[in-house]
């Protein structure tokens, strides 16, 4: 049955760890439980690790991993009669993610013999319908993009709409058990149930933002979970492990975590404001936060994200251990560069145009490049070139001009021959189409679910 809408003093809200498919230990989901859940909460996905999975509509996570959790989170949902929602499925949230998930949930539920109404909710954008509402003057650019042009969208292979908590509790409101979603702010999950039953705003921001990470806002981050439980006048949170811990640090500090600003953070319905929050330690592994306000907007938006391809990658690796080399690798990297941009004008018949050439010192500056300030001499340095083209073939020809530089490049006023080590033979990888992110944008909406579309896995009763 979907939660009751009557006042309730607390909502509890379980959150397994920061990511489906990450893992955690069973025992954590039996204490989350003795705890009096209302909702279990847990993300599917995240932009960490770049554009690919957008564009490609993949996921980073492996079909086995992302069964095993959520088999028990199943479990625990029908033990407890309580929701599970799951958002950004399939890593990036496209369609084709959420029904990636969905078939997974469906195959466990039929092994387990469970039979919860399960809630697809799609953020998935057509760029003709964005085209419209750009022409309307309904989009608008987030710093530092400018103004969008239409044959951006034209060329993004996906475009999701990251989508607020409304969706979910429409959802919930018409009898689903289980909720998967495409792509979704990390707060959304947790704080639409405990907003659905009437838990204040500032409380419920603030909490689904500590919790949407699951262990990293406690002591060890790889133990587990966490439970926030929020009231009235704000919210308790706590490790599932009993081994780990919760401290006013740990937890004030989640507020620095992918937020340009520590005290405010914008949702598509408001703004968070913790600036006046107090952060109270009840116990050795409690904390009880107060002190949070939510802000409305005046006018409530929706984040675009889309994903194009740049063109295709080859990649070669080599290691160089030669201290004479070592000792002046940003020199013998400035020769490589140049040697090789002459030999593929020579032998390819390339311009600097035709292609994009990327080389990484690691071991040296590769993170930081120039703005490193430990300029130390190295013992030694994997150098990787990556480069850039409008075809495979040509990448990986490019990749092969520099073959034999990369393994005996020497500089000018050295007398013998140095080798170097490929990490891999051959020494070049095709990694395939390369991917970019365009958009950074949002979309004005009067609905805020009205970009989004959900179906039912079987007929719902409509509260």
């Amino acid at each position: 049955m979907p939660p009751s809408t009557e006042a309730v003093a607390r909502v509890g809200i379980l959150t397994p760890s920061g990511m489906l498919g990450a893992g955690f230990a069973p025992e954590t989901i039996d204490y989350g439980l003795t705890l009096g859940p209302d909702v279990i909460a847990i993300d599917g996905g995240s932009t960490d690790s770049g554009p690919h999975y957008l564009g490609a509509g993949v996921a980073k996570t492996t079909a086995s991993a992302v069964s095993r959790d959520l088999r028990l989170l199943l479990r625990a949902a029908a033990t407890a009669d309580i929701p599970l929602i799951v958002g950004s499925c399939g890593t990036s949230g496209t369609d084709s993610g959420v029904d990636w998930v969905a078939g997974i949930a469906d195959q466990i539920m039929a092994e387990e013999g469970l039979d919860l109404k399960i809630a697809r909710i799609y953020s998935e954008q057509d760029a003709g319908f964005l085209k419209k509402e750009l022409d309307a003057g309904r989009v608008h650019p987030l710093a530092p993009h400018g103004p969008l042009a239409p044959e951006t969208l034209d060329s993004c292979t996906h475009i999701v709409g990251m989508m607020g908590h409304e969706p979910f509790v429409e959802a919930i409101q018409a009898g689903a058990q289980v909720i998967l979603a495409g792509r979704a702010t990390d707060t959304a999950l947790a704080a639409a149930v405990p907003l659905m039953l009437g838990m204040p705003a500032g409380p419920t921001w603030h909490a689904a933002k500590i919790v949407e990470c699951g262990g990293q806002c406690t002591t060890d981050p790889r133990a587990g979970g966490v439970f926030a439980t929020i009231d009235h006048n704000g919210f308790v949170i706590e490790p599932l492990d009993p081994a780990n811990a919760c401290t006013p640090i740990s937890v004030a500090a989640h507020m620095l975590y992918e937020t340009a600003n520590p005290y405010r953070m914008r949702e598509p319905a408001g703004t968070l404001d913790v600036s006046d929050a107090t952060y109270t330690p009840l116990d050795e592994r409690r904390v009880r936060v107060e002190g949070s306000r939510f802000e409305p907007a005046e006018q409530h938006t929706i984040k675009l994200e889309g994903a194009r391809v740049t063109g295709y990658e080859t990649l070669s690796f080599s290691g160089i251990r030669d201290p004479y080399i070592v000792a002046n690798i940003d020199r013998w990297a400035a020769l490589l560069r140049n040697i090789v941009t002459e030999r593929i004008n020579q032998t390819l018949k390339l311009t600097d145009d035709d292609y994009g050439l990327d080389i990484r010192l690691y071991g040296h500056n590769a993170i930081l490049q120039d703005l490193d300030p430990d300029p130390s001499t190295a013992r030694e340095v994997g150098v990787m070139l990556l480069v850039n083209a409008p075809s495979q073939a040509t990448a990986t020809a490019i990749a092969k001009v520099a073959n034999p530089l990369m393994l005996h490049l020497p500089l000018p006023e050295m007398h013998y021959l140095p080798s170097f080590a490929f990490a891999t033979s051959p020494a070049e990888t095709e990694r395939g189409a390369a991917y970019e992110f365009v958009l950074n944008h949002v979309v004005d909406v009067e609905s805020a679910t009205g970009m989004f579309r959900t179906h039912y896995s079987r007929e719902v009763s409509r509260a």
